[in-house]
């Protein structure tokens, strides 16, 4: 394969990692080298590898000059044949397509890493254990541009856990509260939600047990309290995230205690996540995951509507069984 020049992107990308928040960044900054038509979003529990061969392959035939990319989430579930089917790919990649391969889980045993290694790039990005947390909270104060106290960044592990988006999530919520301002421990104190507020898991209880009336009036009790949509929003989010992936390993014969050990997540928020995936089937959370999406993009601005009705909205979709969305239809 010829040397890519500096700057140049490669025709392949693997990203694997627990740290959610960083990934999140490094698509985004990929996303904004193509056109906003320029990209697709592949999920690999539907889409295989030939799939998303296939992608490239008829993406390239219309490629601009700025090139076009997909985007292939929970590699890890793919077999043997749809990593065949990608090795043979990159042996002629069409040019200016690029190929991102997103892991969520273990990749034990999958050829990908070698392969994307070989002949593209893997980006690893992990949460430091919980003893370095503080210094990885520090680093998020720094990319935000907030001036903080050396204690502000062990207060915030200390109220928040060991959650890395719920981590960015009050870092970010503290940086636009702070205006400049320096943040310490006293501020962080008032401020940040705390991993164990009930108040906090009302409405991911709620949404978990189905539950309409006590999603709506845990996500007003949380309005009142003075969090925001946007707040409310990502919470839900890593929720479902969560749900997806134990639902999925579930499904693969492993116990609570198994999960937990895979995902370094504790015991007691699995046992709830289960809990919660009991009520929903696997196409009922991947349309909560886009039923979100197009929420975030209307809290950002897409919508004319307020943000508190656009989340409100949201919620009943994302409660509502299918037959009662159809009934509304």
């Amino acid at each position: 394969m010829a040397a890519v020049a500096e700057g140049e992107l490669r025709p392949i990308y693997l990203i694997t990692g627990g740290d959610r928040p960083k990934i999140r960044r490094a698509l985004d900054r990929l996303r904004a080298r193509f056109g906003p038509e320029s990209f697709e979003t592949l999920a690999a529990d539907a889409a295989g590898g030939e799939e998303a061969v296939a992608a490239c392959n008829s993406l390239g035939l219309f490629a601009g000059e700025g090139g076009r990319l997909v985007l292939v989430e929970g590699v890890e579930s793919w077999k043997k044949d749809d990593e065949e089917a990608v090795a043979a790919y990159v042996k002629d990649p069409v040019a200016g397509a690029v190929l991102v391969l997103v892991a969520e889980g273990d990749l034990k045993g999958s050829t990908l890493p070698a392969l994307c290694k070989k002949a593209g790039e893997v980006l690893t990005y992990e949460v430091p254990k919980p003893r370095d947390l503080p210094s990885w909270v520090r680093a998020q104060f720094e990319r935000l541009g907030v001036n903080a106290d050396p204690d502000a960044a062990r207060a915030l592990v200390d109220i928040v856990g060991d959650d890395a988006t719920a981590l960015t999530t009050e870092a970010e919520k503290l940086a636009a509260w702070a205006g400049g301002e320096t943040i310490g421990r006293r501020e962080v104190e008032l401020l940040a939600a705390p991993s164990n507020d009930a108040s906090a898991w009302a409405i991911m209880d709620a949404w978990g047990a189905r539950n309409m009336a006590g999603t709506l009036a845990a996500c007003q009790a949380d309005l009142e309290h003075g969090e925001e949509p946007f707040v409310i929003a990502m919470r839900l989010a890593s929720q479902v995230a969560l749900v997806r992936q134990v639902q999925a390993h579930a499904e693969e014969g492993l116990g609570a205690k198994d999960i937990a050990k895979r995902l370094r997540k504790h015991e007691f928020r699995v046992r709830k996540a289960l809990g919660h995936a009991d009520n929903y089937s696997r196409d009922e959370l991947d349309d909560a995951v886009v039923t979100l999406a197009a929420l975030d993009a209307a809290l950002k601005g897409s919508s004319r509507l307020t943000g508190e009705l656009e989340l409100e909205r949201a919620l009943v979709e994302l409660v509502a069984r299918p037959e009662s969305v159809g009934a509304r239809g």
